[in-house]
């Protein structure tokens, strides 16, 4: 029979075809004219207009206040008790969506125990992996038919993150070194910054030896104990990452099996509970490779039945187990979550496209030592390569400008957070071609000019190559002899301004573009 004259088939797809227009209706249409529709409809009909169960959970969900959700729960509720298996299922999964609690919980296994069609009872089992908790682990720990079992680490771990959610110990010492590996993950480009200082620390400490350095990845292998709170006195780095062990790459045969193996490895386990107070838990993410939710459940399952200890739970996890791809082969490590990351306890308020920090750490390193200096940021935004070059030392006087006052209200907070003491700053709201009227600023007055410049994506810019080449032009004027320029340059510009000499230029990935990293100097 086709497709198209089935009546299955067009039962279901006349559903999905509802579901879309009940979708876009407020929470107010559905509960006045739609829920009631369906309360007084024949059986028949119920069956025909079950969507509007659906369209409830997602939009009272996702629209609905606090008050909205607490009047749909009830109705939804009542609904676990209708003559049809089609209702009670999709009531049943619409639940969890408007925060259902215990005394769901308790319906939902009641109708588990008296429910007779697996679809069902696999849609509770859902829906109790989502809300269920004491009741429903005492059920599966009881339980002999194995109906719930794929479901107990997900509710091991919401119960062991409301009762304790577990933190990161920062300053646990890592003891056991042989053949661990540590990746400095960062923006590609930027690796030799990273590597260079990883190599300064190398020199005052001796705690790491440099492995090897590749596009956005510096490789570390510990010589000596040492904690996260080591590993986080550097600033260049995005994430890092205790590697468990290589993995087989992608869907080849046998890659979640031996995936699940890596996570809950000895070596995984004792690097856990060193470094973990309370509940071990972690989400899992295959780093580029979008969702693949099935592929996480499959895994995350498998890793579980070897190590019980080891829960996975994607909410507010405080460890990922990050899977990476490369041409040398795929690994999975072990990766704080931080948040916020310590390094940036400055950072009380933000601004949209502001710099990612690492690169504002990276920029401010590339000016290398400095002293009684004087530095001006034209678009200051933030304020992040300010207090970041501030932190290395050497600066006596900052400038900040902007045309946003309220990015400059921001950048403010955000260096007075920073606690620099004898270093003067001044905030001023103009365009940085303006800079003579600003007390300090004038030819021949700054030692370091360094900036994140707009780059044309968020916000339109009608003369972005025009914007850069006057920026460059200001800085060649108000820098003192042998004073610095560093700044990412969105654009082309092949001859610098007279007096500007470029020392290095490289390409490095701002997050979907590339984008050209200058270092320019003031010739004498």
């Amino acid at each position: 029979m086709p497709v198209e004259s089935d009546p299955k088939n067009r039962a279901k797809q006349a559903g999905k075809d509802l579901y879309r227009q009940l979708r876009e209706l407020s929470c107010e249409q559905l509960w006045t004219i739609e829920v009631p529709r369906f309360d007084r409809a024949a059986p028949q009909e119920r069956i025909e207009r079950v969507s509007v169960i659906r369209a409830v959970g997602t939009v009272f969900s996702g629209s609905g206040t606090a008050a909205q959700r607490d009047t749909a729960r009830p109705w939804l509720r009542r609904l676990l008790q209708d003559p049809s298996e089609k209702v009670r299922r999709y009531a049943t999964a619409a639940l969890p969506l408007l925060g259902a609690g215990a005394g769901e919980e308790a319906e939902m296994l009641s109708l588990l125990r008296t429910s007779t069609t697996g679809r069902e009872k696999k849609a509770l089992g859902e829906a109790l992996g989502k809300i269920g908790g004491a009741a429903t682990l005492a059920e599966i720990q009881a339980g002999d038919d194995g109906l719930l079992r794929p479901t107990e680490q997900r509710v091991k771990a919401r119960l062991a993150r409301d009762i304790d959610p577990g933190a990161i110990d920062m300053k646990a010492v890592v003891t056991e070194i042989d053949g661990l590996r540590i990746h400095l993950r960062g923006r590609r480009g930027l690796e030799a910054v990273v590597a260079e200082e990883v190599a300064g620390r190398i020199r005052e400490r001796r705690q790491f030896e440099l492995v090897a350095v590749t596009g956005g990845l510096v490789v570390l292998a510990p010589v000596a104990p040492f904690s996260l709170a080591d590993l986080y006195e550097l600033r260049c780095f995005d994430t890092v990452g205790l590697v468990l062990g290589p993995v087989r790459a992608g869907d080849a045969p046998g890659s979640a099996e031996t995936l699940a193996a890596v996570i809950a490895s000895p070596r995984s386990l004792r690097l856990l509970r060193q470094l973990t107070g309370g509940p071990i838990r972690y989400r899992l993410d295959f780093v580029g490779s979008g969702h693949r939710r099935a592929g996480v459940r499959l895994v995350a399952d498998l890793a579980y039945a070897l190590c019980p200890e080891i829960l996975n739970d994607p909410s507010r996890a405080p460890w990922t187990i990050a899977v990476h791809d490369s041409k040398e082969g795929a690994t999975a490590e072990l990766v704080p979550h931080l948040t916020p990351d310590p390094r940036l306890y400055y950072r009380v308020g933000d601004v949209p496209a502001a710099s990612h920090p690492p690169l504002a750490a990276c920029m401010a390193r590339m000016a290398g030592p400095l002293r009684d200096a004087v530095i001006w940021d034209p678009f200051c935004g933030s304020g992040l390569e300010l207090v970041e070059r501030a932190l290395l030392g050497g600066v006596r006087q900052v400038h900040g400008t902007d045309l946003s006052p309220g990015a400059l209200a921001i950048a403010r907070c955000n260096f007075d957070a920073a606690k620099l003491p004898g270093v003067q700053a001044e905030f001023t709201q103009t365009d940085f071609r303006d800079f003579a009227r600003i007390p300090g600023l004038g030819p021949e007055t700054v030692d370091l000019v360094i900036t994140n410049p707009p780059m044309g994506r968020r916000i339109r810019i009608p003369d972005l190559h025009g914007l850069i080449a006057d920026m460059m032009a200001v800085a060649a004027t108000v820098l003192k002899p042998g004073g610095q320029l560093i700044f990412p340059n969105p654009v082309t510009i092949n001859v610098p301004p007279r007096g500007l000499r470029r020392v290095s230029g490289q390409r490095v990935d701002l997050g979907g573009f590339d984008c050209l990293l200058e270092h320019h100097q003031k010739r004498a």
